[in-house]
């Protein structure tokens, strides 16, 4: 298992521990995984992002730590959530992304998130100019999530 994967593990346990909220110093955690703190900073920035549902509050320091927190929304606050979180462009792993928040948080299905994800995948749109191609996505997802919330 990838040092990465270890640090995500422990902290979803961690999370999932405190209810779905997290305070940890990075050189604490560093220390108890055994790398080094900018190794934390990696996993938390790629892996506990807006998309996929955490929130993240960060103060450096002497006394700094990170608080993650795990959003508990409905299914239309998630919903409209992901059409704020969207914006004006949307590359294919953003989107992949949010998809798979969806579906690990049951609001839609794996069969429906393949079906989106093939919608707006890198084929799909291999006949448009390069420069569009994020923002129809953005605009193809936009309507995507509008329908998961009839």
């Amino acid at each position: 298992m990838l040092i990465s994967d270890s640090i995500a593990k422990l902290i979803e346990e961690m999370l999932k521990d405190g209810g779905g909220q997290l305070e940890i110093r990075r050189n604490d955690l560093a220390g108890r995984v055994g790398c080094a703190p900018s190794q934390i900073n990696y996993v938390i920035t790629s892996r506990f992002t807006p998309e996929r549902g955490y929130l993240i509050e960060s103060r450096r320091g002497g006394g700094g730590y990170i608080r993650i927190v795990k959003k508990q929304l409905t299914k239309d606050e998630c919903l409209m959530h992901c059409l704020y979180t969207i914006g004006n462009e949307l590359d294919e792993g953003g989107a992949l992304a949010i998809l798979r928040n969806l579906v690990d948080n049951g609001l839609i299905s794996a069969q429906v998130a393949h079906v989106a994800s093939a919608a707006i995948s890198q084929n799909a749109l291999a006949s448009l100019p390069a420069e569009t191609k994020k923002s129809v996505r953005a605009d193809i997802f936009r309507q995507l999530i509008l329908s998961f919330m009839k």
